[in-house]
């Protein structure tokens, strides 16, 4: 678990400034908001800048966890910000139920047609998003969506990490600076392997427990041909946490009650983008 972070450096600080020039120059802005490290930070610095000409809109859908909608909301109502929650309708898309290695494009391009229409009531808003600059190291097909609707991202323009973001939010005194890394519930689903709400609602009823569990970077992750069987993921300084018996039996009871008839954990230990680290990548045309 993240406990502590250094104090932002000249050059975050620099980025930072960069930040609120560039949202400042823009009129009303809609910020593309799922409660996580970047978006949180992001949508508290465009409303520090544009009050209320900002407006945070969030996506429900099955790939979600409700939990995280819940803080998501709760702490837009801490930072002032009127704030949007529409149900978006992935599951409705061939192209991501498929759950080929493009899926998270149709799955972004759900969530900017929706916010394309928010934006539209809304002043004709500029709609942002939470890309980083690390984001652009890994298979991000949902860029492509964005820029198809013209969704700007202004901390990848400004040059900020995710390192950097978590250090100005703990001084901005967000509570998201400590929080784990998040991703779609669909990114536990092998490509190939259909994305349905059965299996969405599995993995995020096994994931909620794990984290009251007291795990900070966790996955539950599906087996390709095998919707019995899940596969753990935890990180590498949390393995000795799974060593008493109670800890175990309470995982398999979580796991059980989810669905699941087999439980594995995964001995290489939780990383971000494991899914993609099989894929063939072909220089920058990968990154859309």
């Amino acid at each position: 678990m993240l406990d502590k972070v250094e104090k932002p450096t000249e050059l975050a600080q620099s980025k930072l400034i960069a930040l609120r020039n560039y949202i400042s120059e823009l009129d009303h802005v809609l910020v593309a908001y799922s409660g996580g490290v970047d978006s949180a930070f992001l949508l508290r610095v465009a409303y520090e800048e544009l009050r209320d000409n900002c407006r945070a809109f969030t996506a429900r859908s099955p790939s979600l966890m409700e939990v995280e909608l819940e803080e998501a909301v709760q702490l837009a109502k801490q930072i002032g910000v009127k704030h949007v929650v529409v149900n978006t309708n992935e599951l409705d898309r061939k192209g991501y139920t498929k759950n080929s290695t493009d899926r998270c494009y149709h799955c972004k391009s759900e969530l900017f047609d929706a916010t394309s229409v928010a934006a539209e009531q809304f002043g004709a808003a500029t709609v942002l998003d939470g890309f980083n600059a690390d984001d652009l190291l890994d298979h991000r097909p949902g860029h492509k969506a964005a820029a198809e609707k013209g969704v700007l991202h202004p901390l990848a323009e400004v040059g900020l990490t995710k390192y950097e973001i978590r250090c100005l939010s703990h001084e901005l005194g967000l509570p998201t600076w400590s929080k784990p890394q998040l991703a779609c519930l669909a990114s536990r689903v092998p490509y190939g392997t259909q994305v349905t709400h059965k299996r969405l609602s599995r993995i995020g009823k096994l994931e909620t427990a794990l984290r009251q569990l007291d795990f900070y970077d966790v996955r539950a992750r599906l087996v390709s041909g095998n919707d019995d069987v899940v596969r753990i993921e935890i990180g590498e300084s949390e393995f000795t946490k799974i060593l008493p018996v109670e800890t175990r039996t309470k995982i398999i009871r979580a796991a059980k009650d989810s669905g699941f008839s087999f439980v594995t954990l995964d001995l290489e230990g939780f990383r971000s983008g494991r899914m993609n680290e099989g894929l063939v990548q072909l220089g920058s045309s990968v990154r859309h």
